[in-house]
């Protein structure tokens, strides 16, 4: 029943995607809900490599909405598009961070974070972090490799 449901879900979300490509002329520009006129925050990325990216991103926007919209260059990151099918925007928090999230991951993020390289306590997924003021100044490490679970 649960897999059905995401199945569901799933072919809604593609036919959004799809309208929204095809309105856009060929451009997404987010893969959640449109957020415009909203609040911005700071967010920094922090590579493996200790280059740090900061950029803006919109209330109630995913991290992963904030890299495609700003083209942050995250080799690989969200490849399944906010689907929850696979691992690449995987993300590691500070601990303070990490229990400000206004959300604690489901059960289907747990799977997919359990197929993930550089796992910790504090890791989440990208699409599943929505942005609120509260996360204003995020800062959130990138690991150095990623783990397509699709493949």
């Amino acid at each position: 029943m649960a897999l059905n449901n995401v199945f569901k879900n799933s072919l809604v979300l593609t036919r959004v995607l799809r309208t929204n490509f095809i309105q856009n002329n060929g451009r997404i520009f987010s893969v959640g809900q449109p957020a415009l006129s909203k609040k911005e925050v700071t967010i920094t990325f922090v590579k493996a490599n200790g280059q740090r990216i900061q950029t803006k991103g919109k209330v109630g926007d995913s991290i992963l909405d904030v890299v495609v919209n700003n083209s942050i260059d995250l080799d690989g990151f969200g490849a399944c598009e906010g689907t929850l099918t696979c691992s690449t925007c995987h993300l590691i928090f500070n601990q303070a961070d990490f229990d400000a999230l206004p959300s604690k991951a489901c059960d289907e993020e747990l799977d997919m974070l359990d197929l993930a390289y550089d796992l910790c306590e504090t890791s989440r997924l990208g699409c599943q972090i929505i942005l609120t003021e509260k996360l204003d100044g995020l800062e959130v490490k990138v690991p150095a490799t990623l783990n397509d679970a699709r493949s």
